[in-house]
């Protein structure tokens, strides 16, 4: 399990996990339904990308997301 503090670090996770599973941004643009820009963006820690748009990449990786509270036992 990774931590995300900011919009970089959510681009990092979700730029390993695409080249991890072997696809470029114009694949998982294509799967996940969005734009090849939003994919850059979004994995440049861009923080003005939309959430519900990141939240679908994340799932067409199949990546979930967690949250607990600052202090929170895992």
């Amino acid at each position: 399990m990774a931590t995300v503090s900011d919009s970089l670090a959510l681009g990092h996770l979700i730029r390993t996990e695409r080249k991890r599973q072997q696809l470029t941004q114009e694949q998982l643009a294509a799967v996940a339904g969005v734009g090849v820009r939003f994919v850059r963006e979004l994995e440049a820690g861009k923080e003005s990308c939309r959430l519900g748009l990141a939240l679908g990449v994340l799932q067409t990786l199949g990546l979930t997301v967690s949250i607990a509270a600052r202090g929170a036992n895992s």
